[in-house]
């Protein structure tokens, strides 16, 4: 059983940084593409940061420079660095992970339940 599970979360003034942890069972996380999604209120969810299982990363426009995607393959788990945080990365982190084999910037076969960050002004 897969399992992802997402901890960092929490309220950060603008400017701030804060670090999200996935921690993965059931799928090696250096075999498959994973990735970061978020969901803001009222808005779609959309990929923030993906990596593969050869390390090629992708990044959105809006957080590119400012977020560093990351994996510790002896300890299963995928990072998100987020620095120089603003208000409007307020939302809903979600670690996800792609279909074994699959080289998709998109890993969206497996979500975690997710964790929320708040921005302040």
């Amino acid at each position: 059983q897969v399992q992802l599970v997402e901890s960092g979360g929490g309220l950060v003034q603008a400017g701030g940084s804060l670090r999200l942890s996935c921690a993965a069972s059931g799928i090696i996380v250096s075999a498959r593409s994973m990735g970061w999604y978020r969901q803001a209120p009222g808005k779609q969810r959309e990929l923030v940061a993906s990596i593969t299982s050869i390390a090629v990363t992708k990044y959105a426009d809006s957080v590119r420079g400012r977020f560093t995607i990351s994996r510790d393959n002896a300890k299963n788990m995928v990072y998100l660095q987020m620095n120089s945080l603003k208000p409007e990365d307020t939302a809903v982190y979600y670690c996800t992970a792609g279909v074994a084999g699959s080289s998709s910037q998109y890993p969206e076969e497996y979500w975690g339940q997710g964790t929320q960050v708040t921005v302040s002004s």
